[in-house]
């Protein structure tokens, strides 16, 4: 299946993002159940979190040193939190 385009993401509070899709769709997803074991532990530094960033084509979001969680995860395991 093919997700939506991310058109930006934001940093909050409590390792949670918001995720603005193209359809119009701003989506909360909270990163937390995934920061466990060497490769993700680097997102507890809130300073880094803050990081993250679009993949250039808007078909996810990684943070500096590579970290990402899958498009299908982000859209699927998010809740919608407005719809325009």
């Amino acid at each position: 299946m093919l997700y939506p385009k991310i058109l930006n993401v934001e940093p909050l509070d409590d390792y949670k993002i918001k995720i603005y899709y193209e359809t119009g769709e701003i989506k909360l997803f909270n990163v937390l159940p995934y920061i466990s074991g060497d490769w993700y532990e680097e997102l507890m530094n809130n300073e880094y979190f803050k990081t993250i960033h679009l993949v250039a084509s808007g078909c996810g979001i990684e943070w500096e040193n590579g970290q990402d969680i899958a498009p299908h995860e982000l859209y699927d395991l998010s809740t919608l939190i407005d719809n325009k």
